[in-house]
């Protein structure tokens, strides 16, 4: 039970649509269940329907917007954009809102997963009583441990005793509770549970999605790697908690950091059924979505609103939706042309539900220092191509009742643009000459570039109200039909949560803090296998074709010597990696908090403003302190226990 909500649930899952697993199928099928009775984890059913709910609250959390929002606004991938509310603006730390117990969308993991935990708890002590298998149990051991990692990196110390005993399923509501430390966390709850798994967890999933020895082995590596560093704590950044960074164990720093390294290369050489895909573009195509580079992600499906678990045709703004991406999208629909038939302006790219545009909401965007920094290869790396819309196209041929005797737009320098033409393109400052912005045609500032029919945007332009968009992340359907399709529905895809590119970073990160490489498995060795598959292209998004190019050489030609320059320097440079192979997929705040640089890389950022003629962009700062390392323990939360005023102030993480 979650014993730590404010509203007191009974045990297990309320109202969720639980999954069971299906006998005849291989894929996770839905039945409703509106709570668990305690008795229910002693069946078989029970336990099988409890570990495929386990699946299915992976979707509570990735693609929801407000846990999207703490882990990416206020890092060096996104500030607030134009239509921002207080969510995002708290979360920026420069001085519009402010970042605290009540505004934290904090509560968006901590609210959620303690169910959850729970449930595999009530699994854990019942399947062998209930006959089950090891493999089976492991499911569970994994998603503990997996919940308590993202729990210790959030907040510190968190509860383990749920009111029946440290690790207990628990049957009884109480509303008092103690924190341990974060020893006690990863040495009595993550890394157990996730050496179990390793052992005993099936080299290829039992089914469709299902959980993998190496999906283990690399949670375990990753929660090594962060362990060590939190024992390490170059920067001196205050836990809570309070406790001495000193391990139960007796093991030091150095000893997790070669620990994660030697179970990275581990999964590396034991790849089971993953492997990387061929190129970059390949990993995040809609049409290639749960490819074998993908060891874990949260499900949905376009087949049916049951086994998605949400509509397929208007997105509730709430979990499980998969909306995260919406925040990141802006409102390109306000784009404007002029009908070439006649002279009247209108809307040359609809909002549709294609992979390259999708749903605006416009409460994220990117700082230029990702165009002009992160991305400035853009060329040779095809992780830029492969991870923004930076070119819309007219596609008002979706609307056949409208548009359908149109054959061309008139667009910038008063060219016409065919179905299929870029209206608009996101370009590098050196294209486009000094001058002021189109406002009047073109409705959302860009500017007219002699010999061009699109209206360009160069990277000192990009504000709050435009910016490139997140193709990787974009909505993919079949059912469009040659219709704008459903742009008002969540995404049906699958949110990704962890790849098998995953291992060669982890080895690369850990060998720069010290561990002993083997042959051919040097950081740089490690990251020069990534960039070299950055260097392959078989299709460019921003012009729309077919375009096979390798420039593997060159990329890893450039790649420093990981191995014989200082650690900061090294470390720098793999987080530049980190960001663009995973760039707004909702993992870096995690990775500036692991390694405490935070604070030196998102401090200060530059943007311009929230108008169609914001074109002179501002540097602004951010204001993070040590504390903020860790997030708040949610208000709803500490209101609704059992205690004292000062055992509240207890609880909480200090400086909130």
């Amino acid at each position: 039970m979650n014993t730590f909500k404010m509203k007191i649930r009974n045990l297990g899952i309320a109202s969720v649509g639980l999954l069971m697993l299906g006998s005849c199928s291989d894929i996770l099928d839905e039945q409703p269940r509106t709570i668990y009775e305690p008795g229910f984890f002693e069946t078989e059913s029970g336990i099988e329907g409890g570990l495929t709910a386990l699946y299915a609250h992976l979707r509570d959390t990735y693609g929801y917007a407000y846990y999207y929002c703490i882990c990416e606004t206020g890092t060096d991938e996104y500030t607030y954009g134009h239509d921002a509310d207080g969510n995002f603006k708290d979360a920026d730390l420069s001085g519009v809102g402010q970042l605290n117990a009540q505004t934290s969308r904090s509560d968006a993991l901590w609210g959620n997963v303690f169910t959850y935990i729970n449930t595999a708890s009530g699994i854990i002590e019942n399947g062998v009583a209930a006959g089950m298998a090891e493999s089976l149990i492991s499911e569970a051991r994994f998603f503990r441990a997996y919940d308590f990692f993202r729990l210790v990196q959030t907040f510190g110390g968190v509860p383990l005793d749920f009111g029946a005993g440290e690790l207990k399923f628990n049957t009884s509501p109480t509303r008092y509770s103690v924190r341990n430390t974060v020893p006690e966390v990863y040495t009595k709850a993550v890394f157990p549970d996730l050496k179990l798994a390793v052992e005993n967890l099936p080299e290829t999933g039992r089914l469709t999605g299902g959980l993998t020895k190496n999906a283990a082995r690399l949670v375990l590596a990753k929660a090594y790697l962060a362990y060590g560093w939190w024992l390490q704590n170059p920067k001196n950044i205050p836990t809570y908690p309070e406790c001495a960074r000193q391990d139960p164990d007796g093991h030091d720093a150095q000893w997790y950091f070669q620990a994660a390294y030697d179970l990275a290369i581990e999964g590396i050489t034991n790849p089971g059924p993953f492997a990387l895909q061929p190129t970059y573009y390949d990993v995040h195509l809609g049409s290639n979505d749960r490819n074998n580079e993908v060891m874990l992600y949260a499900d949905h499906t376009e087949n049916s609103e049951e086994f998605n678990g949400g509509s397929l045709s208007y997105g509730s703004g709430g979990a499980p939706d998969n909306f995260a991406v919406w925040m990141v999208t802006w409102n390109y629909p306000n784009m404007t042309a002029k009908r070439a038939d006649t002279g009247a302006s209108f809307t040359p790219v609809l909002r549709a539900a294609t992979q390259d545009l999708g749903r605006p909401w416009t409460r994220m965007a990117p700082p230029q220092e990702v165009f002009y920094n992160t991305f400035a290869n853009k060329t040779e790396d095809s992780r830029y191509d492969g991870t923004f819309t930076t070119v819309f196209r007219s596609n008002w041929n979706l609307d056949e009742a409208n548009y359908g005797s149109l054959t061309a737009a008139i667009n910038a320098n008063d060219m016409e643009v065919p179905v299929g033409g870029a209206i608009l393109s996101f370009v590098d400052d050196e294209v486009v000459p000094e001058g002021t912005p189109v406002t009047t045609e073109n409705a959302v500032g860009g500017y007219e570039v002699p010999g061009r029919a699109d209206y360009v945007v160069p990277t000192r332009a990009i504000s709050r109200l435009k910016y490139p968009m997140l193709w990787k992340l974009g909505v993919y359907r079949t059912d469009n039909a040659g219709t704008v399709g459903q742009p008002n529905a969540a995404s049906t895809r699958p949110f990704n949560i962890l790849y098998f590119s995953d291992f060669y970073f982890v080895a690369a990160e850990a060998a720069v803090k010290g561990a002993t490489t083997q042959s051919g498995y040097t950081a740089r060795d490690c990251i020069n296998v990534i960039r070299a598959r950055a260097g392959k292209w078989r299709y460019s998004n921003a012009n729309n074709e077919v375009y096979e190019a390798d420039f593997s050489e060159q990329m890893m030609a450039e790649t420093p010597d990981l191995d014989n320059i200082s650690e900061d320097e090294a470390i720098d440079y793999i987080l530049d990696e980190l960001s663009r192979e995973y760039f707004g997929e909702g993992r870096r705040w995690v990775d500036l908090a692991r390694t405490q640089t935070w604070h030196e890389r998102a401090k200060t950022y530059t943007i311009c403003g929230m108008d169609a003629n914001s074109v002179t962009p501002e540097t602004v700062t951010r204001d993070i302190q040590d504390y903020l390392y860790l997030r708040p323990i949610p208000q709803g939360q500490l209101d609704a226990m059992e205690m004292t005023a000062e055992e509240r102030a207890a609880f909480q993480n200090p400086g909130y």
